[in-house]
This record gives C-alpha cells, sequence and structure tokens, in this order.
C-alpha cells in the first residue's frame, strides 16, 4: 500500500506523481496533462488502496449489526469521521456525512424549510422563515449554492436577495452591507469562487451576517483541497466540502456545523439508524450527527476520504498552498502574456487565490479551446462551470478553466501556456 509522503516544508511533484497511478495516462500520443482539478482531483494509490481494503476486509453496514465485521465496520466508519472532522479543526460530531457539497446545502435548505413548517419543536423555531424574511447569495455562486435557496425561497416566501461583484470578480463589502439587513436570516457564500479562484472576504461577510442575526452558511469545496481550512475559526455556521476535489472518492462529502446549530436542526432525510423510538404514529431522533444520516451510509467512501485528510496533512497545507501560490502565478502571468486572453477575476495584487484560472479567447468558443487542448493531451474545463449567473454579470456564457492540485509541475502549466498561445493562430482568430 502506498503511503502518505512524510510533512515537510515544501512540496515536491514530480515525487508526488508516481502516487497518482492516473497521471501515467497517455491521451493519444501525449501524456496527461491534467488541469481539471476543480472538477475532479485525482486520487493517490493509497485513498485507492483503503477502499479496496475496507471493501476486502470489513465490508458491512455500520451501526446496526453485532458481529465482528459489523463492528469493524463501525469503527472504522467512526475513525474517518474523526480524521476528515480534524482536518478543519472540527469536533467528530460536528461532521455530518453526505453524498456531496450539493446534498449538504440541500440538506440545510430542506431542514430550514422543515423548520419553517414547524417541524423540530422549540429549538429549531429560530430558523424558520416568513413572507418578508431574506436569504442573502453572491453573484458569483455555483448553482449548488443558489438553486437550493431558490426553492426554499419558493416554498416559505422568503425573498432571496444578491451581493454583487466587482468588474475584476472580487465581492462587493459596500454592496454586501447594503443588501444584509434587519430582514436577513442567512447569508450563503462561497470560500473561494470555483471560476475565478479567488478567495473571498469571510471575516467581513461573518461579520455583516452575525450583526443581523443571520445563519452563515460557506461552500468550502475550493478551499478545502488548497488552503490550510479551520472552519470553528472563520467563524461560520454551517460549511460543505466534497470528497472528490480533495483527492478523494466520489459520492462522499462533509456537512459541517456549529454544534448548537446542528442540535437544534430538524432532520431532512428520514429513515433508519437516526431514530431511538419509533411507533406507528411518530419517531424521536437520534442527536447529530447522526440525526442527519439516515439509511445505508457511505462507508467504503467515508474510509478513502479520510486516507486523503490523511494524505494532504501529511504534506502539510502550508506546503500545498505555498506550491499552489508558485503555481498560480504562473498560470495567470503566463496568460495575460498571450494576446487574444480575457482573464476572468484578475483582480489587482494582494488578493489571495487558489491555483485556477478562466479566461475567453477572443474570436474562439470555449468548446474549440478545450477540445484543441485535448489533442495535445490538456484537460481543461470548458462551459459555464455551474455558475451561469457570474458568467452572465462578466458577459460571457462560457470560459475555459485551468486548475492545478499537489501533483500540478511547473512543467504541466508551461505546457499548457504554450498550447494556449497557439489557439486562435489555429483557428484563424485575429487575422
Amino acid at each position: 500500500m502506498t503511503t502518505a509522503p512524510p510533512r515537510s516544508a515544501t512540496l515536491d511533484p514530480e515525487t508526488l506523481r508516481g502516487d497518482f497511478p492516473i497521471l501515467a495516462t497517455r491521451v493519444g500520443d501525449s501524456p496527461l496533462v491534467y488541469l481539471d482539478s476543480a472538477a475532479t482531483a485525482q486520487r493517490p494509490q493509497s485513498v485507492i488502496d483503503a477502499e479496496v481494503s475496507f471493501l476486502t476486509s470489513a465490508n458491512s453496514a455500520v451501526h446496526r449489526g453485532a458481529h465482528t465485521l459489523a463492528a469493524e465496520a463501525t469503527e472504522l466508519f467512526e475513525d474517518a469521521r474523526a480524521a476528515v472532522a480534524g482536518f478543519v479543526h472540527a469536533a467528530p460530531e460536528q461532521l455530518v456525512w453526505t453524498s456531496g457539497a450539493t446534498a449538504g446545502l440541500n440538506l440545510v435548505a430542506y431542514a430550514i424549510g422543515n423548520a419553517s413548517l414547524g417541524r423540530g419543536g422549540e429549538a429549531a423555531r429560530r430558523f424558520a422563515l416568513a413572507a418578508g424574511d431574506e436569504l442573502v447569495v453572491t453573484e458569483s455562486e455555483h448553482h449548488a449554492n443558489l438553486i437550493p435557496w431558490q426553492e426554499l425561497a419558493a416554498r416559505t416566501g422568503a425573498r432571496l436577495r444578491h451581493i454583487t461583484v466587482h468588474d475584476d470578480g472580487t465581492i462587493d463589502l459596500e454592496a454586501a452591507a447594503a443588501v444584509i439587513g434587519e430582514r436577513t436570516r442567512l447569508v450563503a457564500f462561497p470560500h473561494v469562487s470555483n471560476v475565478l479562484g479567488i478567495v473571498n472576504p469571510v471575516a467581513e461577510l461573518v461579520a455583516l451576517a452575525k450583526a443581523a442575526g443571520a445563519l452563515t452558511v460557506l461552500d468550502a469545496c475550493q478551499s478545502a483541497p488548497h488552503l490550510p481550512l479551520d472552519l470553528p475559526a472563520l467563524d461560520v455556521d454551517l460549511a460543505v466540502f466534497s470528497g472528490h476535489k480533495m483527492l478523494g472518492p466520489n459520492a462522499i462529502g462533509g456537512f459541517y456545523g456549529r454544534a448548537d446549530v446542528l442540535e437544534a436542526l430538524p432532520p431532512f432525510l428520514t429513515g433508519g439508524s437516526m431514530i431511538t423510538t419509533v411507533t406507528l404514529d411518530e419517531a424521536e431522533y437520534l442527536p447529530p450527527p447522526q440525526r442527519f444520516e439516515a439509511g445505508t451510509q457511505p462507508v467504503s467512501q467515508a474510509i478513502g476520504l479520510a486516507a486523503a485528510v490523511r494524505y494532504l496533512d501529511a504534506l502539510g497545507m502550508d506546503a500545498v498552498q505555498a506550491h499552489e501560490t508558485l503555481l498560480e502565478r504562473r498560470l495567470r502571468d503566463g496568460l495575460r502574456s498571450v494576446p487574444g486572453i480575457r482573464l476572468l477575476g484578475d483582480a489587482p495584487e494582494g488578493i489571495d487565490r487558489v491555483a485556477l484560472a478562466a479566461f475567453d479567447v477572443d474570436g474562439v468558443h470555449a468548446h474549440d479551446v478545450g477540445q484543441f487542448l485535448d489533442a495535445r493531451g490538456i484537460a481543461v474545463r470548458v462551459g459555464h462551470h455551474c455558475a451561469q449567473p457570474l458568467h452572465r454579470r462578466l458577459g460571457l456564457t462560457a470560459s475555459v478553466r485551468a486548475s492545478a492540485s499537489v501533483y500540478t509541475t511547473v512543467a504541466d502549466i508551461d505546457e499548457f501556456l504554450d498550447a494556449v498561445s497557439g489557439v486562435r493562430a489555429y483557428f484563424g482568430a485575429g487575422r
């Protein structure tokens, strides 16, 4: 089994690449240059091994059986919870397993909707919405942190409002202060934009929300794999992240909550494993996190995600951030130097970022750029990246996005930049 590398102050992606079997893939005659990690990151062998080991030696239902395999599966499952919770500096009981960030955000939205119907008793009344109450998002949301709030507003009569962004993609804090007010009940926003790579001003937005007495919900999908992440220190009430973006399996994610918030929220999904007593007329529910984990759990996926965070933790998230800062600068500087490239979110120096850049090529559709790069073995993302409102704000319907991870090398970035520099000539644009 491949083990995580020893922690160090620096990160050597050339060495790490050997831990990721898929990076040996060739696309036609070209070696794979994988620059789509913001969509799905690749998995090290240790993550693959962890899932396979569980499935071949301990596979069983958790929290249900009294036999040896069930006990071992339960112990591994809860050990995984402790590892992933520790990665974001939370207590195990503050981490709920979900199938991903989208499921976590829907969990919150539907739980609040249930509270608005009177479910959850006196403790849940603090979350109940009524006509005239306001939910606030930003103009830079991934659809997963927008549509659930649209639906919640439609079900409760609440009003959905948004905070605008500047032309460079940064959050307009003056607009935020004007939008967040006495009727605001919830503020949801991304830690890092999945289109722009900009690290948003969490402290300022949380302060505005707290002054209004509003709940805060953080989308940490694009920060968890790239930055040291201390959710309690950020002082958000709730947060979500997805395993497949942080070197882990698909169909697993984390939903973090402050203890008092989780204890007061009514459940969303109901059924087995989340109850204490059931009669034909009513049921009593377990405390968090089990209250929110109805049904059969993603056990092997949770164990795989724990292996992923152990891998990242062994690298040291400070080292990960330093490596990706180097790549981010090279990526952005290189794109700025190519004629006909419009870099999205090209904010001034001093704005924190992750190694992600989206851009538009003058005269060439994003999908054509993607196919051109793919023919050279370079995998990037094309389209609206589940952020149509942000693209519309920036005057586009689609863009090309390149994103890096721990295994990305300077040579990968340079090969990408060299290919991008030939796009317009190939398509006869700009003559």
